[in-house]
């Protein structure tokens, strides 16, 4: 098979690195983007890898979605067959990203910085120091926050994009013989199963909730609120700029409080400079107006009160039990639970509702920790300080 060191944009190319992925049942992925100043990430370079099939260096492909006119079907279909293995490091991004860009499913992934978490390294880790640790490598420097954009792409660039593939299917394969004895293959796998719904576009009611002070606007207010939020988006996502930049966050609270019906009570709101209130300020007036139109927008359920008194003694009690599980098992903790974890299993206890909806009651933290977590508050679990300081969970 022929080498490239540069982008390609070649049907052939592309359609030959798909047939290899599904003769071999895997294949790595990553991708460089760029989201400053952007309504949406622009996704920039896409790099797969694939074994070949003469048994030597793994073959990497640069495809380039800005410059390339090559067709991707081929490719996006063999992520989206569940008969290939597409591997990828902290891939919620890229996987966000092809589901947009190529208007393909993503299926059957293996996250290594997922894996590698479950194999007895730190949470999160980063690609180079997992492929040092896994395989004794390192990477390209230099190259990582650069213009991906911008054409024609450096050598640097280059080299670098090619790195963060070149040995990921290799790292894949040592993950997977230490998952295999210490039997978590099944574990990988359901925390994997979430990546494939990753989305990066926005949700305004989701950006309603996290608007500063939007847990003070009353129903009809937020419907207001959620008025101007979607206007927002229409313009920023016609302009393709971050949505701030079309309203500030700050002043939308404001707006929908008072309901300006002109531009001079406008110009009351803090954080709306004329140049905003020349060009919006007739569109933000009518949103106002439409938002007081609309159905009322409900609160949502109040969140639970961080924790004092008693509550604070046994979330203490709660974290110490799932500690002493996790160093047992070499996990982080903050793969079995959080602190707003165990609240809400202890809220959902003391009101007798039954399970919560959360991560720590749920497949294989149930079995390590979970039914464990609800027979302590039932009074059937005790923990204790044993010979070397160290924490014991009795019956």
């Amino acid at each position: 098979m022929a080498r490239r060191v540069g982008p390609v944009a070649d049907a052939r190319t592309i359609a030959e690195v798909a047939e290899q992925a599904r003769d071999d049942g895997q294949l790595a992925i990553d991708t460089e983007f760029v989201g400053e100043g952007r309504y949406l990430t622009e996704l920039c370079l896409v790099q797969v890898a694939v074994r070949d099939g003469d048994g030597g260096a793994d073959r990497v492909e640069l495809i380039d979605p800005i410059e390339g006119d090559g067709p991707v079907e081929p490719l996006a279909q063999a992520l989206a067959d569940p008969a290939v293995e597409v591997v990828l490091h902290a891939g919620r991004q890229d996987i966000a990203l092809l589901r947009r860009c190529w208007e393909t499913e993503v299926t059957n992934i293996f996250d290594t910085q997922v894996a590698a978490a479950f194999a007895g390294m730190r949470a999160q880790i980063g690609y180079e120091p997992m492929l040092r640790k896994l395989l004794g490598v390192g990477l390209p420097k230099g190259a990582g926050f650069t213009h991906w954009d911008r054409r024609p792409l450096t050598d640097d660039q280059l080299e670098y994009a090619r790195g963060d593939v070149l040995h990921l299917l290799d790292a894949a394969g040592a993950l997977k013989e230490q998952l295999a004895e210490l039997g978590r293959a099944d574990w990988v796998a359901q925390e994997c199963l979430p990546l494939e719904r990753s989305s990066d576009l926005r949700d305004p009611m989701a950006t309603l909730e996290k608007l500063p002070k939007a847990g003070s606007l009353d129903p009809q207010e937020r419907a207001v609120a959620l008025a101007l939020v979607e206007w927002r988006d229409r313009v920023a996502a016609r302009e393709n700029r971050q949505p701030p930049k079309v309203l500030p966050d700050g002043a939308i609270v404001d707006i929908a409080r008072r309901a300006p019906t002109d531009r001079d009570q406008l110009r009351q709101i803090r954080g709306l400079h004329e140049g905003i209130l020349r060009r919006r300020g007739r569109a933000i007036v009518e949103a106002v107006a439409e938002g007081l139109e609309a159905e009322p927008v409900p609160r949502p359920p109040r969140r639970q009160p961080a924790t004092e008194g008693s509550d604070a003694a046994l979330i203490v009690v709660c974290e110490s039990l799932v500690r002493a599980r996790a160093s047992e098992a070499g996990l982080a903790y903050e793969l079995l639970a959080s602190r707003a974890d165990l609240q809400a299993v202890i809220n959902a206890f003391r009101e007798g509702v039954g399970d919560p909806d959360v991560r720590t009651l749920e497949g294989w933290r149930r079995e390590l920790v979970g039914d464990e977590l609800l027979e302590l508050l039932r009074g059937r679990r005790s923990l204790r300080v044993a010979d070397g300081l160290r924490v014991e969970i009795g019956e």
